[in-house]
């Protein structure tokens, strides 16, 4: 008799084990011959090693299909274990997907210049995504970023936002640095959330395989084997961003993103966004996307009150 125990991590345990643990269930259910205990992050098998061995490769190839696609089910348990789930059997190839999400979140290219953007990606290390509030542009970069990891084109991803008030001053944080920063970076950890199942986004997290950091943070790195993203670029001066861009090291993807219309810096003048893009515009390898009202994808009426304020505006 032999025992092996497996550890299962970066992985939702309640996915996995399913409801009242039907899943595990269905799994013990396979292997007659094993006696398997599951206990938290651990999966013991105890019997002859030949079962112990297909049960741990069977149990990699569930995970692996879980890792690709966010969820579980039974028809995807009885597949990979009752003779293997052949390419034909996998869930069908979505042209627009970028990446699948957690709960069998499909995330795809919703919009022509979403679909733009994920085409330039293939062709450009360098690219520019701007545009108004709401048409995907922070969201479709991340699951780029997100799908590069998982294909093993990068080791690591870096998110930066400059730590800039919308318009308000919101005085004393209280807590240590990540606390404080925190609120300023939320909607980066809302997009990774959808894409990441939390369990292993905070193993990426604890291990730096996926920072999230302030832009004044980027000063003095070079950023190899990378998936970079500067969110609100419109945020940031000339400067700052020349200081960004600088920081690209080999084998690295940078995704800068933007709203003109929303510039929160003391005078507006001294964003850096519109110049640089001016400045880079026709270099080879760096590819610009002007998002526009057609793209938002939110509630119907964002698209309509940023045409009203577009209006007056220009009155």
């Amino acid at each position: 008799m032999t025992e092996k125990t497996i550890r299962v991590e970066g992985i939702d345990l309640a996915e996995l084990y399913g409801s009242a643990d039907a899943h595990i269930e269905r799994i013990k259910s396979k292997f007659p011959k094993l006696k398997v205990v599951a206990r938290g992050s651990s999966i013991k098998a105890i019997g002859e090693s030949d079962e112990i061995e297909r049960f741990d490769r069977k149990l990699a190839e569930l995970l692996g299909y879980y890792d690709r696609y966010g969820h579980l089910s039974d028809r995807v348990i009885d597949q990979i274990y009752d003779g293997g789930l052949r390419a034909a059997e996998e869930e069908p190839a979505d042209r627009d997907a970028i990446v699948y999400g957690n709960n069998g979140l499909v995330v795809r290219a919703r919009t022509i210049n979403q679909q733009r953007l994920l085409e330039c990606s293939d062709k450009n290390d360098l690219l520019f995504a701007v545009g108004p509030a709401g048409s995907g542009k922070t969201y479709t970069a991340i699951a780029l970023a997100v799908r590069a990891l998982k294909n093993k084109e990068v080791r690591r991803i870096i998110l930066t936002r400059p730590a800039v008030e919308a318009g308000e001053k919101l005085g004393f944080l209280p807590g240590d640095m990540k606390e404080k920063l925190d609120p300023y970076l939320q909607p980066l950890y809302d997009a990774l959330n959808d894409m990441i199942p939390a369990a292993k986004l905070g193993k990426y997290i604890e291990d730096g395989t996926v920072q999230i950091a302030p832009l004044a943070f980027m000063r003095g790195r070079t950023l190899d084997n990378a998936f970079v993203i500067l969110d609100e670029a419109q945020n940031t001066t000339r400067a700052q961003i020349k200081m960004f861009l600088t920081r690209m090291g080999r084998n690295a993807r940078f995704i800068v993103t933007g709203d003109v219309t929303q510039i929160d810096l003391p005078r507006r003048d001294d964003s850096g966004l519109v110049p640089v893009m001016g400045m880079l515009r026709g270099i080879d390898g760096i590819g610009i996307v002007e998002f526009d009202n057609r793209d938002i994808i939110r509630h119907r009426l964002v698209k309509q009150i940023v045409e009203a304020f577009e209006k007056h505006g220009n009155e």
